[in-house]
């Protein structure tokens, strides 16, 4: 067990998408003097900017932002990176004197912070390619067999985390599940806090935001994307909105497809990014409905300096 450092204490926003995590965190940030560290699993690469609601610089609010577009659309970024990047940032701004704050959504990475990661054995490319014909759902009863606890922890739909899982079992013999236990959290106070909705008004924001990025030019932001290497066999790809839009500039889905699908596809995202955050019981869960961003902000930075003393 990594014991923690003292008087270091870490702010974390997390919740499901849509929520307003963004310009809460940004209000939170000016009351208590944080920094940001984004946290969000898509706004690491650089060009995917409507498609993930990026915060621009105006919706920024002066406070510095971290790990946005930390890499470009062609390149891969892992949940291993990302801790190696918060180790380095969270002492650099501890020493300027501001408090360091995770936001985001992405649970693979959060959970590399929170609950630990570890390095296991490295890719193996002749093995991947042994997978690529076989169906996910194949794969992920073949996950099963060799690892039941990994199963039930990863969607049947995530073809990346299960050829992940049955590539370490393939190179160590060792479940991933088993390596798991073993990773330690960075060694900080995490003072974490959730924001989540009523269900009907989740996913009514969902499609709210799913349209303002159809109105504010998503088509093409991704066709630019397209013609400057965005394709199938890219991490940044697989963003969702990516895929919905290409199909709809190939013909395959017409506008309302489009709209429809992406709704879909970040509601089922939401879902899981709840399940996740809900095994966690050191969140303090906040509801946003019918809540002024003030409101919440008093009530985040009043339990974050009631738990610092």
């Amino acid at each position: 067990m990594t014991s923690r450092l003292p008087g270091a204490s870490v702010l974390v926003l997390l919740g499901p998408t849509a929520t307003g995590k963004t310009s809460i965190a940004v209000e939170v940030a000016k009351r208590v003097g944080g920094e940001i560290v984004s946290a969000d699993s898509r706004a690491f690469f650089a060009g995917l900017d409507i498609v993930t609601a990026k915060p621009t610089v105006g919706e920024r609010g002066g406070i510095p932002h971290h790990l946005i577009d930390r890499v470009s659309i062609g390149q891969a970024y892992d949940a291993m990176t990302f801790r190696r990047d918060v180790e380095g940032l969270i002492p650099e701004i501890l020493e300027r004197g501001r408090v360091p704050m995770l936001v985001g959504g992405g649970t693979l990475y959060l959970g590399a912070i929170l609950r630990g990661i570890f390095e296991g054995p490295p890719k193996d490319p002749a093995f991947r390619e042994t997978l690529i014909d076989q169906p996910t759902s194949e794969l992920h009863e073949r996950l099963r067999a060799v690892d039941a606890e990994a199963a039930r922890g990863i969607h049947p739909n995530d073809r990346l985390r299960i050829v992940r899982a049955l590539e370490v079992f393939e190179a160590s013999g060792r479940p991933i599940s088993v390596w798991q236990t073993e990773a330690a959290p960075l060694p900080y106070d995490f003072a974490v806090f959730g924001l989540k909705r009523e269900r009907s008004g989740h996913r009514a924001a969902i499609e709210a935001r799913v349209r303002k990025m159809l109105d504010s030019g998503l088509v093409d932001e991704i066709e630019r994307l397209r013609e400057a290497g965005l394709s199938e066999s890219v991490q940044a790809y697989r963003t969702i909105g990516v895929p919905e839009v290409v199909a709809h500039l190939d013909g395959q889905l017409s506008e309302a497809g489009m709209l429809d699908a992406m709704v879909g596809q970040t509601w089922s995202l939401a879902r899981r990014q709840t399940a996740w955050f809900r095994r966690d019981r050191r969140v303090t869960w906040l509801n946003v409905t019918d809540r002024t961003i003030d409101d919440l902000t008093t009530e985040i930075v009043d339990r974050w300096r009631e738990r610092i003393g």
